[in-house]
């Protein structure tokens, strides 16, 4: 059976979605990235193994805000930022969706689509206190698991007002609640809500939101911030099936449409083996010229796999050796 794999390398999590020819997810992992992306590469590479390793995999797609380093270590075939894949992904949810609101654990993004094509966008990297991370970290100092965060919200008959212009501000506005007694559903509800008003502020200021609305990322999974969202736009809001994974499947399906334009030509996975391998990454200061890049490199026991990270493209177009080196002996030759 043909199939695509679709990785998606965040901050907070790393996803990976095996897909067959038709575009349905055979199998999904979802991991934490915890500061060791090649480490969450291999390991969710050696997850789905079972599954995905059976497959003749025509493609392979890298997206999210590691996707340079992803598509080194696995051999991508496509690599593309997380826009495009997000909103590949929801047309395959809804056709005809209109706008994609997706929050993750460290930045957050509004798509704005017509007729199937993206017209506007807008990211959020800034600001902690419209993501997943906020949340997070809110709900461990409350002592509630963050997967029960949404239903106390739900339980809210009058939410509190919280500040949520600024992380630390919304932390201590809500120490200020509970110290005068509000109850906790209801302080919950407001965090939800002052993390919506952050992010339509935001990320959604000057936008054109209408529906058909997908909610994606790792925090659609809290309904608090769902029915939140619903009440501020008066907007019915959809949550699809693969919610946490839609990079990873927008990666796959465009691995699948970078295949059939090249006619199944053949793929650049190195392979599930490369889950036992030993990776290395590094970095130093190019001194060839005045703006002294820091070129980051990625090594396969001990062989240079990639570089990348100049304004020039002078160790990209090296495949990995000294280009001085390459110079020098061109003109001895």
């Amino acid at each position: 059976m043909r199939g695509y794999l679709g990785v998606d390398v965040g901050s907070v999590s790393t996803n990976l979605v095996a897909l067959n020819e038709a575009g349905e997810v055979m199998e999904t992992a979802y991991l934490r990235t915890r500061g060791r992306p090649i480490g969450a590469i291999q390991q969710g590479l050696a997850q789905i193994g079972d599954i995905a390793g059976g497959m003749d995999l025509g493609g392979v797609g890298a997206t999210g805000s590691g996707r340079t380093l992803a598509g080194a270590i696995i051999g991508a075939d496509v690599v593309k930022n997380e826009i495009t894949a997000h909103a590949v992904a929801a047309l395959t949810q809804v056709g005809d969706v209109r706008t994609v609101i997706e929050i993750g654990g460290q930045d957050s993004k509004l798509i704005i689509l017509q007729d199937g094509v993206v017209v506007d966008f807008a990211m959020n990297t800034v600001c902690a206190a419209g993501t997943g991370s906020f949340l997070d970290h809110q709900a461990s100092r409350l002592g509630v698991a963050i997967e029960d965060f949404g239903e106390y919200a739900l339980e809210s008959r009058s939410p509190v007002r919280i500040a949520g212009r600024c992380s630390v501000f919304a932390e201590s506005d809500m120490v200020h609640k509970q110290q005068l007694g509000h109850g906790f559903p209801d302080i919950v509800a407001g965090l939800c809500e002052a993390l919506v008003r952050n992010y339509l502020n935001n990320v959604g200021k000057g936008k054109d939101i209408r529906a058909p609305v997908l909610f994606q990322g790792g925090v659609a999974a809290n309904a608090g911030i769902k029915r939140a969202f619903e009440d501020t736009l008066d907007l019915p809001i959809r949550v699809p099936e693969h919610y946490d994974v839609m990079g990873a499947l927008g990666a796959a399906l465009l691995a699948r449409e970078e295949a059939r334009r090249n006619s199944f030509s053949g793929t650049r996975f190195r392979g599930f083996e490369i889950a036992a391998h030993d990776y290395r990454t590094g970095s130093f200061e190019c001194d060839g010229c005045a703006n002294n890049c820091e070129i980051a490199d990625i090594t396969l026991e001990g062989q240079v796999v990639a570089r990348w990270g100049g304004r020039c493209d002078r160790w990209e177009r090296s495949g990995g050796e000294d280009p001085g080196s390459l110079e020098r002996t061109a003109s001895s030759d």
